[in-house]
């Protein structure tokens, strides 16, 4: 019997996992081809041999999405998996819509066929759309645990940017590793948070592979905490699941995808940006957890601003830089930086469009409605070049970053500059420890 030819969507991410999960060894199954969206620069690779598997000794090639209709005609393509996150029900039934009219079936995997099991406890963090506050609770429930003793190992959703083969399985346990594995600033974004506290965090392609590492860690390890990503569901078993929710993007949570697949997965749903949201906002988005998931437990936050140096926002005109995958397919118009320039009273907000250059000029035709604000972009040296270039040529007195790194780490920044910082801050009860400490006393030997 013929094989039927299978064609993943992806982005770099969750379409890997599939693979690795359920079709690598999958003798009834062609994988023909991966798409890519979202990230600029990662079509035109290939799935390479040594992670492919005995079925695929030349490898996987990887094309640009809008090549769909012809990948699917050419490559005589029976089924199209699609398998990449944060994206508006409408885009994901677009897509949708186009394969079938080109022949194909569309389908979607579900946890049951790509959660792991671990042999460690797992705490997984995810969110309902890019942006929500994912990363900050997920190290206030690292140090929670920390604080109980334990040795605490994270997993991160992958960002495999580069060469994926020696992107097999990352470990990150210091600053020194950012550079030695050649990250992105949106993989520096997400690990160095967790090293500069002191904790070990995994990431890279083969998601097997790496929670067998983290559970055998050189330092230790009594519970995997997955840090996922945008707003996919765990690619591990979780044995509690904390669900993100944003009160600025009310209604979000029930009209992307997965993320509302996360909110009804949630034991554990924190509401975060209380302290900058609306009333209204908060009362659609309690309304919404409880009709998909009214046995969830539900912790109020907020993400209160440190901002090392006020004196250069006050009277003055700021560009501000924030994180860049929040901004452009997190589709967020207002940030931690945006509002620590109002809070200490800035002048103006200089808006950066028509001082981009290069990548960053691409990324405001790609995103148009960005508005007023720079994504730190960095997914390669041409962007981040491009960035440094585009932050010299903005005319501002000074840069209001907020990116969870230092930024002037990696590009040359020759103007006065704020660092603004945020953290998980829980409202009232019940906090987070409540829920740590019964995970602890359940799962944990």
């Amino acid at each position: 019997m013929a094989r039927k030819n299978v064609l993943i969507i992806g982005a770099a991410g969750r379409d890997f996992h599939n693979f690795n999960t359920y079709y690598i060894n999958n003798s009834d199954v062609n994988v023909v081809a991966f798409t890519a969206a979202q990230i600029p620069d990662i079509d035109g690779r290939k799935y390479p041999a040594e992670l492919a598997g005995e079925l695929y000794p030349e490898g996987i090639p990887i094309y640009a999405q809008d090549e769909l209709p012809r990948l699917i005609k050419d490559l005589q393509v029976e089924e199209c998996i699609f398998s990449y996150s944060d994206v508006p029900y409408q885009v994901v039934m677009n897509i949708g819509a186009l394969v079938n009219a080109c022949g194909a079936n569309f389908n979607l995997l579900g946890p049951e066929k790509t959660q792991i099991k671990s042999t460690k406890p797992v705490i997984a963090v995810g969110a309902v759309r890019t942006g929500c506050g994912k990363s900050q609770t997920s190290r206030r429930i690292i140090e929670l645990l920390m604080e109980a003793g334990l040795k605490v190992v994270a997993i991160r959703h992958p960002m495999p940017y580069g060469d994926l083969v020696a992107q097999k399985v990352q470990r990150f346990a210091s600053v020194e590793d950012l550079a030695k594995h050649k990250c992105t600033i949106e993989e520096m974004e997400e690990y160095e948070p967790h090293v500069s506290r002191g904790n070990v965090i995994y990431a890279g392609v083969d998601y097997e592979a790496i929670v067998r590492a983290a559970e055998q860690d050189p330092d230790g390890c009594d519970v995997i905490l997955w840090d996922g990503g945008n707003n996919d569901f765990p690619f591990y078993k979780p044995d509690m699941m904390v669900t993100v929710v944003d009160p600025h993007r009310p209604g979000h949570e029930l009209s992307y995808y997965p993320g509302e697949a996360t909110l009804r997965l949630a034991d554990v749903v924190v509401i975060n940006k209380m302290d900058s949201a609306g009333p209204e906002a908060i009362q659609i988005v309690r309304d919404n957890i409880e009709k998909v998931n009214p046995n969830a437990k539900v912790v109020d936050g907020a993400s209160p601003l440190s901002i090392d140096k006020p004196e250069l926002i006050r009277g003055k005109k700021v560009l501000v830089v924030e994180d860049g995958p929040t901004l452009t397919h997190g589709e967020m118009k207002i940030g931690a930086g945006t509002v620590a320039a109002m809070k200490c009273g800035a002048a103006e907000l200089v808006d950066p469009r028509e001082y981009a250059v290069g990548k960053l000029a691409e990324t405001f035709q790609i995103y148009p409605n960005i508005g007023t604000l720079l994504p730190a972009m960095g997914y390669g040296a041409e962007q981040v070049k491009d960035l440094e270039r585009t932050i010299a040529a903005t005319p501002c007195d000074a840069v209001v970053i907020a990116t969870p790194i230092d930024l002037n780490r990696i590009v040359k920044i020759d103007k006065p500059n704020v660092k603004v910082g945020y953290d998980l801050q829980e409202i009232g009860t019940p906090s987070l420890k409540v829920f740590t400490d019964e995970f602890i006393a359940k799962y944990v030997k």
